[in-house]
């Protein structure tokens, strides 16, 4: 896919963790595609981490630009962290053109969640249903107003739509869905955040009729296990031997010795940087491989060695 250079012409803090970044293309005669709500770009941070991030602006008629928003990570691995660090005014990145994952259904009724800066796909989808006349309610749920992203246009916006939320970081002050899944109706629900609190949503939705739930996730799968361990990875162009530690993938630890890489998802779900594999027991993540491709194959993105070491054809 071939990505858009752009600069960073605005950026401005939402949160004390989340920050809101305007990019336009560094050639002005560039053309932006169009995009529609619940879309999203993939950024190549300035760490070389490629990481995904909806779009929070309008994408009809050829945008100028594209507006993001980035949450800090507590356990960032180099994406958001370098967001927030090193991608000031006048920055340049490489953006891959907008996908989506998480489009919208034409129906009469719908029903926006979003959990913390899972607000950002569901605030655009608010505006752009607005627009349009749609019938919608949108339930907000964060941590404090303090740590809300665009909390104040969206009360503003949608007065006596908008049922807000915050539970202080306490699990038992969390909002209870039952009341809004108790009876299944024809409105479409959308819901975007962290994953546990989509499981809570898709736990008391399960009696929904099939179709009329959608849920957006960037992390289909856990790049980085609690119980995980390091080892080591050969690569047999160069003869080197790199450790990978626990807390970091393949294809970071490759970058981090100064490798070019290659990838664009890093969540195991686009087969961008699938390297040949020599030896080594695999532990499989990917959501790529067709089972007779993983003996001879790796996504380094994701996959780890079960034991030992493995020997890669770089």
């Amino acid at each position: 896919m071939e990505q858009i250079r752009m600069r960073v012409e605005k950026r401005r803090a939402l949160t004390p963790s989340i920050s809101e970044f305007t990019l336009a293309p560094v050639d002005d005669q560039v053309t932006l595609p169009d995009f529609d709500p619940g879309a999203h770009i993939t950024v190549e941070t300035p760490s070389g981490a490629m990481r995904r991030y909806s779009l929070v602006s309008d994408g009809s008629d050829h945008p100028k630009s594209y507006v993001i928003a980035v949450k800090r990570e507590p356990a960032s691995r180099g994406g958001s962290a370098s967001m927030h660090d090193e991608a000031q005014e006048g920055t340049e990145l490489n953006v891959e053109p907008p996908e989506n994952d998480f489009p919208l259904t034409d129906v009469s009724k719908y029903l926006l969640i979003a959990g913390g800066i899972g607000v950002t796909p569901i605030y655009a989808m608010a505006r752009h249903l607005a627009k349009k006349g749609k019938e919608l309610r949108i339930i907000y749920c964060s941590r404090s107003p303090e740590e809300s992203a665009y909390l104040e246009d969206l009360n503003k916006d949608f007065e006596g739509r908008i049922i807000v939320h915050h539970d202080e970081g306490d699990p038992s002050k969390s909002y209870d869905f039952w009341d809004d899944f108790l009876t299944p109706r024809a409105t479409h629900v959308f819901c975007c955040g962290p994953k546990p609190f989509m499981e809570e949503v898709k736990a008391v939705s399960g009696h929904w009729p099939e179709g009329r739930i959608h849920f957006e996730d960037f992390k289909p799968v856990e790049v980085v296990r609690e119980d995980d361990k390091p080892f080591e990875v050969e690569l047999s162009k160069s003869g080197e031997t790199l450790t990978v530690p626990e807390d970091r993938t393949i294809l970071e630890t490759l970058r981090d010795a100064g490798y070019k890489t290659v990838s664009s998802c890093e969540s195991g779900t686009c087969g961008t940087c699938k390297t040949k594999l020599l030896s080594g027991e695999v532990d499989h993540r990917d959501m790529v491989l067709m089972d007779e491709e993983k003996e001879d194959f790796i996504m380094i993105c994701v996959s780890r060695a079960k034991s030992g070491r493995l020997v890669l054809d770089l």
